[in-house]
């Protein structure tokens, strides 16, 4: 009986997965795709942490490391058939990557048991271990629930944390936190920028939001972050139309690409989390960033 991660995983990774034949930017819309903004944010956050060099992971077709190597930081990116490096130094960035990591789903029987869902969404074998344990912990659940069991990309995320010598890891995606959890998930597929069911044909992308509490780092919000960053959606004062109207045009541009970038009901609701390299003792809280 195949287990609805091992579809997914083949779904999207297999010789004919989506990830093989399929330009992803296509088929959905990140942050970086959003605004060159984004990308500068990163690189003053390299700057304050002290980094001369970002891994990005999921790097898809380069885009943040243009703007970051426009930005005098060395970049090393890490794509589907790339091996992460023994370590890493620097910043390392995670955007929009732990969500495509395959995951077990689950559903709660009439008795409040979990079951491991099949490819089919039918109930298969009841959760046991360390699966069990994670969703006892992280994502209870009753009757009729269903969930996604993050322990694999707990496990992903703490592979990457693991190499880091001096420097900080940023996770960003989309999740949640155990005040709100979704009681039926949060499934999903992305086809030519629409959101579609997820049929595991490789014909879309299949993604879940990710329970950004169980990572094991601080948790912060976009929208708080980009903005202490220096991401402001303030429209130019309307002199500037007059006095200079090229540079207006081009601020006003700049406001409306922040703008998307901080909104809380979309990107701006996205999670960052920060874990930091226990030899270089620095702690990843930026709250209060100037």
């Amino acid at each position: 009986m195949t287990t609805y991660r091992a579809a997914w995983q083949h779904a999207l990774y297999g010789p004919d997965g989506f990830y093989r034949r399929e330009r992803p930017a296509a088929h959905f819309r990140t942050s970086v795709h959003a605004s060159e903004l984004f990308g500068r944010a990163i690189a003053r956050l390299a700057r304050e942490v002290g980094a001369e060099q970002v891994t990005d992971i999921g790097a898809g077709s380069g885009e943040l490391g243009r703007v970051l190597r426009a930005e005098g930081l060395k970049v090393v990116e890490i794509e589907l058939d790339d091996q992460l490096p023994d370590r890493l130094t620097g910043l390392v960035v995670a955007n929009e990557w732990l969500d495509n990591i395959p995951c077990e789903l689950a559903e709660w029987d009439e008795d409040g048991v979990p079951h491991y869902l099949t490819a089919e969404l039918t109930l298969g074998n009841v959760v046991e271990g360390n699966d069990l344990a994670w969703l006892q912990q992280w994502w209870p659940g009753e009757p009729g629930d269903r969930a996604e069991i993050g322990l694999t990309r707990d496990e992903t995320w703490a592979g990457v944390v693991d190499r880091i010598d001096h420097g900080t890891a940023l996770a960003i995606d989309y999740g949640h936190l155990a005040d709100d959890r979704p009681p039926y998930g949060t499934l999903t597929g992305f086809r030519a920028g629409r959101e579609c069911e997820p049929v595991l044909d490789g014909s879309c992308d299949i993604t879940a939001h990710v329970a950004l509490d169980s990572l094991g780092g601080e948790v912060h919000n976009q929208r708080e972050m980009l903005m202490q960053l220096g991401v402001s959606a303030q429209r130019p004062p309307l002199d500037l139309a007059h006095s200079d109207s090229a540079a207006y045009l081009a601020a006003l541009s700049a406001a409306g690409e922040a703008a998307e970038l901080l909104d809380p009901s979309g990107l701006g609701g996205f999670g960052w989390v920060f874990s930091h390299s226990p030899v270089s003792g620095k702690s990843s809280s930026l709250v209060d960033l100037e």
